[in-house]
């Protein structure tokens, strides 16, 4: 039974890898072409060393070429290294950081943990957490969750929503999840 779980989580990661590396970055979800500049500073924050699959950073590319970046993130020094790399970027002419750095709490990180566990225990859902570029980015504040990224379909969105209600501790969830429908991000 082991050996036929190693396997069927080797094709499910195939398959996902294999999809989501086969298109190219063109397009966001509402079918607006995306510029190169987004894609620059999309890459620049990926390659952040300690951004991790319980930090979320957006951004939003304003007339002017003016970035501001927001989000969540608990990787200590996250927060600044994600502006001056975005800082960097060609073409890029200011940038306003409204990442909120998440308070240390041993409460939050159980939950974090907990979370993690059912996501690896759950047949097919650990592709979706590998580093160094997790697809879904758990944030947990005050034992409130936030799911972030992209998943291939809607039923793996709901499961991912009820495994992590089931954690202890948990308050509530909001599932930020977007369906991706064969366009890398």
């Amino acid at each position: 039974m082991r050996n036929f779980r190693n396997i069927f989580a080797v094709f499910a990661a195939f398959f996902v890898f294999s999809t989501v590396n086969a298109s190219a970055q063109n397009f966001t979800d509402s079918g607006r072409r995306v510029t190169a500049l987004e894609q620059q500073v999309l890459k620049e924050i990926t390659k952040l060393p300690r951004y991790g699959v319980f930090d979320h950073i957006a951004f939003e590319v304003l007339p002017g070429n003016r970035v501001v970046l927001y989000g969540k993130v608990i990787s200590l020094g996250t927060r600044k290294s994600a502006e001056r790399v975005v800082s960097r970027v060609p073409g890029v002419q200011s940038v306003e950081n409204r990442i909120t750095d998440l308070p240390p709490s041993p409460f939050d990180d159980r939950i974090r943990r907990g979370i993690v566990q059912n996501f690896v225990n759950s047949a097919g859902l650990y592709p979706y957490l590998r580093e160094p570029r997790p697809s879904v980015r758990i944030v947990v504040e005050n034992g409130r969750v936030t799911l972030e990224g992209y998943v291939n379909n809607r039923s793996t969105s709901n499961l991912m929503y009820m495994l992590a209600n089931q954690v202890f501790g948990v308050f509530e969830v909001r599932n930020n999840l977007v369906i991706d429908n064969g366009r890398d991000r």
